[in-house]
């Protein structure tokens, strides 16, 4: 047997009653990916293939390849690109979202909010 730790994290609120959900998704070459949304609970993922761009709120981008893995606290902070970095090659991650069940899994945040919010580019 072989145990392998990819990631390990605290986070900081998961919703009451909350039900745990896994998903993949992938992207071809150059999908910029989902528009920036906010997910009700927290997320955690792992790229299958591929590198994905992950950019959160307060944080800077940067690329995630296969074998790596990320996480978001959900809530109120946007997630901002979860795009393909390459336009070569597909992406392909899994996440699994602990979601409040009365909320959709996955919000668009609108352009006014948007212009509010100061992104950390590098």
């Amino acid at each position: 047997m072989s145990l392998t730790v990819v990631q390990e994290a605290h986070p900081p609120f998961v919703p009451p009653g909350a039900h745990a959900m896994t998903i993949i998704i992938e992207y071809p070459p150059g999908d910029p990916g989902t528009p920036p949304h906010r997910h009700p609970g927290p997320a955690f993922g792992y790229v299958l293939e591929g590198e994905m761009v992950f950019e959160l709120e307060g944080q800077p981008p940067r690329v995630v390849r296969a074998g790596e893995a990320f996480w978001e606290p959900g809530g109120d902070v946007i997630h901002f690109q979860d795009g393909n970095n390459r336009d070569d090659i597909p992406v392909r991650f899994l996440v699994t979202m602990l979601c409040d069940p009365d909320q959709p899994m996955l919000t668009l945040v609108d352009e006014d909010e948007l212009r509010t919010k100061e992104r950390v580019l590098s």
